[in-house]
């Protein structure tokens, strides 16, 4: 049984399709389809981090802010991207995980909408900390890279019991921040997650190599799902998934340098 705690590669989805057909899923094929997506999303993200800094540029220069001022007082456009790009991309990514085969449409639009997202939040934190987002972004890519090596030369292995600890942490930190949403429209505030103290950093520390691990579940399940000759779409949805799982690792990588730079 493969699993993954990714909710978007989830072995199940192989199991339900037809696996008789002649044009299967490939490695390549997935491959080439991440690519795609990457693109889309970065060149979105670029658009959308070009708009906000310049907005954000203009703000300081009216009112004469700077630093965190000046990102707390961004333009209500810079919010737009942030909050429009998540909506939209967290709809697209239910209806991706639950209906695969429209993954070769949803999973363009899905990297669009992240990439709006993505390129807002990140402009925001880059006017406060600048080159923060350079650093996430080389880290994140970084540890891509290291993971598949080590997973390609079988260094790490997607044992069962690997498995099972990844998904266990994946889960109770989905929980942990549902938990702490659900808190916060009370008043009450978890210092773990936005803390620059010695516990929140050492609680994303903890997230970002959970949302590591995560790259080897999934690299993984591609592996068997090409090994079981799954459909030609599901090379969009494999993308896809391995785009949820980056988004996932870059962000709390940009939240940890965030609170370090903080602390200075």
């Amino acid at each position: 049984m493969m699993r993954t705690s990714n909710p978007a590669l989830n072995d199940a989805v192989f199991r339900i399709h037809d696996v008789t057909s002649s044009t299967t899923m490939t490695l390549q094929g997935v491959v080439m389809k991440t690519a795609i997506l990457l693109s889309i999303l970065v060149a979105c993200a670029g658009v959308t981090w070009s708009m906000a800094t310049q907005g954000m540029a203009a703000q300081q220069a009216e009112a004469g802010i700077q630093g965190m001022q000046g990102m707390q007082a961004a333009p209500p456009n810079v919010y737009m991207y942030i909050v429009g790009g998540g909506i939209i991309g967290f709809v697209l990514a239910i209806v991706t995980s639950f209906k695969p085969k429209v993954s070769p449409y949803t999973s363009p639009l899905y990297a669009a909408a992240e990439g709006v997202f993505l390129g807002g939040i990140s402009a925001m934190f880059n006017y406060a900390y600048p080159g923060v987002v350079v650093q996430a972004v080389g880290l994140t890519f970084g540890t891509l890279f290291a993971l598949l090596a080590a997973y390609a030369t079988g260094v790490i292995k997607a044992s069962e019991n690997f498995k099972l600890g990844v998904f266990a942490a994946t889960g109770g930190i989905a929980l942990f921040y549902v938990a702490s949403m659900v808190l916060g429209l009370f008043g009450v505030h978890v210092p773990l997650i936005n803390s620059a103290g010695p516990f929140g950093i050492a609680f994303s520390v903890f997230v970002v190599i959970i949302a590591a691990l995560n790259l080897v579940l999934d690299f993984d399940f591609i592996e068997n799902g090409c090994a079981q000759g799954a459909p030609k779409y599901m090379e969009w949805y494999a993308g896809f998934g391995l785009l949820v799982t980056l988004v996932w690792l870059y962000l709390e990588i940009l939240r940890l340098l965030v609170k370090l730079r903080g602390r200075d």
